[in-house]
């Protein structure tokens, strides 16, 4: 034989069999099955992630004290009467450690309760509280940390706050904590879970509990604002908001209904007869003053047409040009409703996004508000053919239509004139846009340098840029409001009174 073929038969040999060997007769299934019943079942590992230690954590002060603990036998080994002094301390700090152990576990009825308290619907834009409630169930006093998982939008980090609670049963047992995030964003926001860290007097370690499960709010455009503006409105007290008073000019009114006077109204409409004969049928005592109701023009369409293109994405405190618009527009438009007038809703980029006929009653509110919810801003630029398209075939009847969008120059205006002249013949047309609070604040400041200088006349002359746009649109007949972000509502509901004031839709 060969060497090659002595070295083949050996790989051979090594190489084991892939089956067993067949065996003859019938197989014998029930000793496999009864090596698996006496198999050893496997061996469960302990993590501390699992089980009731998942919820124990260490406190700053258990840190503390046993850093000085390893200090006393760090000194032991240089001086032995040391060595005695650190063992009482090892031992009385591992007492006390168990013993706030037993005190946070060994109780059944012990823990914490805790709730959150927070609208379905936040307003954007505003300070929105938030209401967290902690409730004691031991039987010893407890300070408990509250930390709330706030939507990761807000970037809301701190390490809780720390409220002391009396025991179960006891005066002060139960207490409540507020705090308030101002969200910038339209959209869905999700909170995580409310947990509450109890900690007894000797404050070694701490136990978790989970307290409030995730719960998920919307922001909307500005609900806080709009309910402000609503309450004025219907209580005449608008003037309280920055509202100027305007006079009726030229508008006669028709008798209503007469009802019995509240305060704010005006003294010269009491009916001094009606009050009278009021107070004869009551045997002319305790008659309450009778005033008459005026009916003014009403179900006038008043349409909120909202830029949504590039130009809108300016930021101010927070919020882009469009977020600022987008609550003025709500306020306005439900101001509309509260006054009697038909709302209705246009926001377009390119194209045509929304388009809502004005309507009133409640729904359309409700219609309004979830409009605004659902838009976005686009990074293209805004087609005034495309709006102009929309009036002329949407919005048949004339009314007063207040466009919200933003010209930087003359030029950019001048392009888009003609289309803004085709609507102005159709409706009462009002251009609002805003002034560059940053350009704004380069005119006040002072010039103290050559370049300062230069700086300064060029932020002047873009300043007086926007003032010439809202000039050529007055003298083409189309309304214009140059206002500032912070003051876009008040000023825009201002020219919506003034023009209802004198009746010129």
């Amino acid at each position: 034989m060969s060497g090659y073929d002595r070295r083949r038969r050996q790989r051979t040999r090594a190489i084991p069999h892939a089956r067993p060997p067949s065996r003859t007769g019938p197989i014998d299934r029930s000793a496999d099955r009864r090596r698996q019943r006496t198999a050893a079942p496997p061996r469960r590992r302990w993590r501390l992630s699992a089980g009731p230690l998942a919820d124990l954590f260490l406190s700053a002060r258990f840190f503390r004290l046993g850093l000085g603990v390893v200090v006393l036998f760090v000194c032991g080994a240089f001086w032995p009467p040391a060595l005695w002094a650190a063992r009482a301390a090892a031992f009385a700090f591992a007492a006390a450690t168990f013993a706030d152990v037993l005190l946070l576990w060994a109780t059944r009825s012990g823990g914490l309760q805790g709730t959150r308290e927070l609208d379905d619907k936040l307003s954007m834009g505003d300070e929105n509280e938030i209401r967290l409630t902690v409730r004691n169930l031991y039987r010893t006093r407890i300070v408990a940390h509250v930390l709330d998982e706030a939507p990761v939008q807000f970037q809301h980090r701190h390490a809780g706050t720390p409220v002391a609670l009396a025991a179960r049963g006891h005066e002060g047992d139960r207490r409540s904590v507020t705090y308030s995030l101002r969200p910038t964003e339209r959209g869905a926001y999700g909170f995580g879970y409310l947990l509450l860290y109890a900690q007894t007097r000797l404050g070694l370690v701490l136990r978790r509990f989970r307290a409030a499960e995730p719960a998920e709010a919307a922001v909307y455009p500005s609900i806080q604002q709009m309910r402000r503006y609503a309450f004025l409105a219907e209580s005449n007290r608008l003037e309280e908001a920055g509202l100027k008073r305007v006079r009726r000019v030229g508008q006669t009114l028709e008798f209503d209904q007469v009802r019995s006077y509240v305060p704010g109204d005006d003294r010269r409409t009491i009916n001094w007869k009606a009050t009278a004969r009021r107070g004869l049928a009551h045997g002319g005592a305790g008659a309450a003053l009778l005033v008459n109701q005026y009916e003014e023009e009403r179900a006038q369409p008043v349409i909120a047409a909202v830029d949504m293109g590039r130009t809108m994405r300016s930021p101010f405190d927070g919020l882009t040009l469009l977020d600022h618009a987008i609550n003025s527009s709500l306020v306005l438009l439900n101001t509309a409703l509260i006054k009697g007038d038909r709302a209705g809703l246009l926001t377009f980029d390119h194209e045509v996004r929304t388009i809502l006929p004005p309507a009133r009653g409640r729904t359309q509110l409700s219609r309004i508000l979830e409009s605004l919810y659902r838009q976005s801003p686009s990074f293209r630029d805004p087609s005034y053919e495309a709006l102009y398209a929309a009036v002329r075939g949407r919005l048949k009847r004339r009314g007063l239509v207040l466009l919200f969008t933003n010209f930087d120059t003359r030029a950019g205006m001048e392009r888009q004139l003609p289309y803004l002249s085709r609507i102005a013949k159709q409706h009462r047309l009002v251009v609002v846009f805003s002034e560059n609070t940053g350009i704004r604040e380069l005119t006040t400041a002072p010039a103290e340098s050559l370049e300062g200088v230069y700086v300064k006349s060029t932020a002047q002359a873009l300043a007086m840029e926007k003032r010439e746009i809202a000039r050529a649109l007055e003298r083409r007949g189309i309304g214009a409001l140059l206002t500032s972000p912070e003051a876009l509502t008040v000023d825009t509901v201002n020219r919506y009174l003034q023009i209802k004031a004198r009746g010129a839709f």
